[in-house]
């Protein structure tokens, strides 16, 4: 695919893993273990079509209302992504940021993810941001109060640099797959400008073409940024 007006900086609501395994009759782990076999596949196409920095939404803040069971699993399904790609994510130049909240995270859970930080920290090529126990809301809080401890000016330009995502500075495209149309408290900073792309298809049915269409789609639109 070669489109010469590519964002530079993608977010994408992974959504519909549950949908997509109960119309299959199967319970909603097995979606959610599906659906993190996609992740790798539209991560690497997603870098391969010239992406400079990936910020995929894993898990919300408000998601801690879920059954306890489908959590538990949910967890130990990043802890086995995290071992599983950390190697493959440093080899091919890309840094790896958690971003979100460590609170209510597992103490086994946050040693791996500061280890994946460490590990490829020193990566400026491409950037990947799962967020995890993310919260849009939550993150300008944290990014306003780190400048009131540190005695700055707080601006608009002070905040976006204080936010999660500020190696990678805002985001020009932000897919939601599974049909809903509303943002679900992801990027709302940083998402200020973004253009939005939703659509019916299921996370695990989300495929390298169906991420082309919605990098073609972008590259159509006219940004305007409050300009005629």
């Amino acid at each position: 695919m070669e489109i010469s007006n590519l964002p530079k900086h993608v977010g994408i609501i992974m959504d519909g893993n549950g949908r997509w395994a109960k119309l299959r009759n199967k319970n909603r782990s097995y979606g959610h273990q599906v659906g993190s076999k996609n992740v790798d596949t539209i991560v690497s196409h997603a870098f391969k079509s010239g992406v400079k920095a990936l910020t995929l939404y894993a898990f919300s803040s408000e998601n801690w209302a879920r059954p306890v069971e489908e959590v538990d699993k949910l967890m130990k399904l990043i802890e086995q992504y995290l071992k599983k790609f950390i190697k493959k994510v440093v080899k091919n130049g890309v840094r790896l940021s958690i971003i979100g909240s460590r609170e209510n995270l597992s103490e086994n859970l946050v040693k791996l993810i500061s280890e994946c930080e460490e590990m490829s920290k020193a990566n400026t090529d491409r950037y990947l941001n799962i967020a995890l126990n993310y919260g849009g809301r939550g993150e300008i809080v944290r990014a306003v109060n780190k400048l009131i401890l540190e005695n700055k000016e707080i601006t608009e330009k002070a905040i976006l640099e204080s936010l999660d995502t500020a190696d990678c500075g805002e985001v020009d495209l932000i897919i939601r797959t599974g049909g809903e149309k509303r943002l679900s408290n992801f990027l709302l900073y940083q998402g200020a400008y973004s253009e939005l792309y939703f659509t019916d298809v299921l996370w695990p049915d989300f495929k390298k073409e169906e991420f082309d269409k919605a990098i073609e789609e972008f590259s159509k639109r006219n940004r305007r940024f409050g300009k005629v």
